[in-house]
């Protein structure tokens, strides 16, 4: 386990239990006595059965994949979540969460998904994942008008962060599924930080940047002639509808659990989904005041969230169309670097089907 746990930070980065006490149906010469003192019976230890209030320890980080949190956040600080207890970690990158899954610490996680596949292997399956929570949040943004398709972007320049990495591995799958070569046909010049990403676009005007929100909302604010040319969710989904591959999305972030904890608290793993689900509804349907609480938790300021969220795909997608979606995302990671998502494609298992 020390050496799982000594990967996991170099590479920094159950099942609601369904126990269906269904009554088997008697003939027909069934007595009907016994049968109402068994239904008595079953309604008096119904009655008699409490169910403790669960703790959980929850973990994400400061950026979209928080995003969705907020009103359940919220919601348990106001107490309006019953007697169980939310505990709330808010952390600054990705190594500062996984050490505490692999400990225990943490029971939920929201995580980069490609993360989640490397901890589910380094764990030998002792995390799944619950939900998908985040699509894509890339954009390619620029200071004209040039560029409205992906063709467009034969022979310019992109500048991005990501190299070696996810962003990469996304933004060569579209430029491939539009026929151009990413060594060839367009200029890549990469960054370490999305901040030198945005500077740098504003010395060449020219130029494309690939940016995630909330860092397209940033630049928009430096720079008001800037505009998303390209959303890389919607090309994606353009490419998958237009070829025979497995069905997949671009997906950015996923929560998830540890199996230990799913087993031994089937129902409070239920109702966290449905609170979570009730959470992205608010923010999506409610984006001044999810605003105003994300400035509050001090994850995003007000007025960069409002313009942010609606570019953010805060999502809840859960059962067959998460594993659906999700296993498809992961074989087009696989292909393009296998240890981008631990070496190999996780199993069924991974996957937490109510």
């Amino acid at each position: 386990m020390k050496k799982r746990f000594m990967i996991l930070c170099i590479i920094t980065l159950g099942f609601v239990l369904l126990v269906a006490c269904s009554n088997e149906e008697g003939s027909t010469t069934t007595d009907t006595t016994t049968a109402t003192e068994t239904q008595e019976t079953e309604s008096e230890t119904h009655e008699t059965v409490a169910v403790e209030p669960i703790e959980i320890n929850i973990g994400m980080m400061q950026g979209p994949t928080a995003m969705g949190m907020i009103g359940l956040m919220d919601d348990a600080d106001q107490g309006r979540i019953g007697d169980d207890t939310y505990n709330f970690t808010l952390a600054g990158s990705p190594d500062e969460i996984i050490p505490q899954i692999v400990q225990g610490n943490l029971d939920i996680a929201a995580l980069p998904s490609n993360l989640a596949s490397i901890l589910y292997h380094n764990t030998d399956g002792e995390i799944q994942v619950i939900a998908i929570n985040t699509l894509g949040v890339l954009h390619l943004v620029e200071a004209g008008e040039t560029v409205t398709n992906v063709t467009d972007l034969g022979g310019k320049t992109i500048y991005a962060s990501g190299h070696s990495s996810t962003p990469e591995f996304i933004l060569n799958f579209i430029l491939e599924s539009h026929g151009l070569d990413p060594q060839t046909d367009v200029n890549i010049e990469w960054f370490a930080e999305h901040t030198e990403v945005v500077a740098r676009l504003g010395m060449n005007e020219d130029a494309v940047a690939m940016l995630p929100q909330p860092f397209v909302t940033v630049a928009q604010n430096q720079n008001e002639n800037l505009r998303i040319a390209l959303d890389l969710t919607e090309a994606w989904d353009t490419v998958q509808a237009s070829n025979d591959g497995p069905t997949s999305a671009l997906i950015m972030g996923v929560l998830v659990a540890r199996k230990a904890f799913i087993e031994e608290n089937p129902e409070a793993i239920a109702t966290f989904l449905e609170r979570y689900a009730e959470s992205v509804n608010f923010v999506n349907n409610n984006i001044e005041a999810a605003a105003d609480l994300l400035e509050s938790y001090d994850i995003f300021p007000a007025p960069i969230a409002r313009r942010a969220i609606p570019y953010s795909n805060v999502v809840f997608i859960t059962g067959d169309t998460m594993k659906e979606l999700f296993s498809g995302y992961l074989q087009v990671l696989f292909e393009a670097n296998p240890a981008s998502i631990g070496g190999e494609m996780p199993s069924e298992e991974f996957y937490y089907i109510q």
